[in-house]
């Protein structure tokens, strides 16, 4: 199960099965530029960082910002998404 979204000021985390996975993120003016999202090894295939990007998405959307995907992952998760693909920027 799922933990409830973590913002570090520049990490966003979430914990499942007493690990961490995470989105690396600076913040720039109304964008938030999302780095690099990684699952540990146990967690990998499992939708965990999936999971991580629909609450940090939901968030971002929350606040009225923009994303801009530095990440691969976080840039092909974004384009699939029909709910978040707009926070795009």
């Amino acid at each position: 199960m799922a933990s409830t979204l973590r913002d570090t000021g520049a990490r966003f985390e979430m914990d499942e099965q007493g690990l961490t996975a995470f989105a690396d993120y600076r913040r720039a003016g109304d964008r938030i530029l999302i780095d690099h999202v990684e699952s540990p090894p146990p967690l990998r295939g499992t939708g965990a960082s999936g999971r991580l990007m629909e609450a940090l998405s939901a968030e971002i959307r929350s606040r009225g910002l923009q994303i801009t995907p530095v990440c691969s992952y976080a840039a092909a998760w974004l384009r699939r998404s029909e709910t978040y693909r707009t926070l795009l920027d």
